[in-house]
């Protein structure tokens, strides 16, 4: 998870800094948007190349050319280079919605598509929910959260690392209550880092890095959808049909 890499500096930032971006929230909530959209083309371009002899070396080529991006347009944004930036987040979101293809369709096989509209609607009200609690929280619940966050953040991670190792060697990694564990654990976390984001986002940037601010929680919705749909078929015992 790439947006983990600066979330560190986010948390220091917004314990030792007044607001600074008052405006950055609203500039960059349209371009969260249009990520989604984005994605969401993406993800459509995958599911129609499925089943094809070339989707597999384009997904590969897809994962590669996201770490690539995300560094380099990150940078740019951060820079408050938009100019640049924005060609970049608009590739890289087309690009993860590439990606993220294959979990949708494992999901709508093994649950249907009422699944993924459960999870984008779930995604959603956390965001409505988020977007007003988020901007109005104080000192002490938005810096005590952030931590709490970033330490689950910490677990996640590493569990992650043990479930993709152990999968190499067992397949019971991959599902049962571990991947249950791993997908209820992700999905509180990335509710909590939802607030965490709008409370963060005004101390951290100035109104002119609203790309940085809008990767940012890009980033976390799209977590946010993915770990939903994986608890949803955790609980379902991997997908599995009586």
């Amino acid at each position: 998870m790439p947006a983990s890499s600066n979330f560190n500096q986010a948390i220091r930032d917004a314990q030792t800094s007044s607001i600074v971006g008052p405006n950055v929230v609203q500039k960059a909530l349209p371009y969260v948007g249009g990520g989604m959209g984005l994605t969401s083309v993406g993800v459509l371009g995958g599911l129609t190349l499925q089943g094809s002899p070339i989707f597999q070396p384009l997904f590969f080529v897809a994962i590669i050319a996201q770490l690539v991006l995300f560094f380099v347009a990150s940078s740019a944004a951060n820079n408050a280079n938009n100019s640049k930036a924005l060609p970049l987040l608009a590739t890289y979101s087309l690009l993860t919605g590439f990606t993220l293809s294959g979990i949708i369709t494992y999901a709508a096989i093994t649950l249907g598509f009422g699944s993924i509209a459960t999870a984008a609607l779930a995604t959603g009200i956390t965001f409505l929910i988020a977007s007003y609690t988020g901007q109005r929280m104080s000192d002490n619940v938005g810096q005590s959260l952030s931590k709490a966050v970033y330490l689950g953040l910490i677990g996640l991670v590493i569990a992650m690392v043990i479930q993709l190792i152990g999968s190499i060697f067992s397949p019971a990694f991959g599902t049962g209550g571990f991947e249950l564990l791993i997908a209820g654990f992700g999905t509180v976390l990335f509710v909590g880092m939802s607030f965490v984001d709008f409370y963060t986002m005004p101390r951290r940037y100035n109104d002119d890095q609203y790309l940085a601010g809008a990767l940012g929680m890009y980033l976390t919705y799209i977590n946010l959808f993915v770990f939903i749909l994986r608890l949803m078929i955790a609980l379902q015992g991997g997908g599995r049909r009586n």
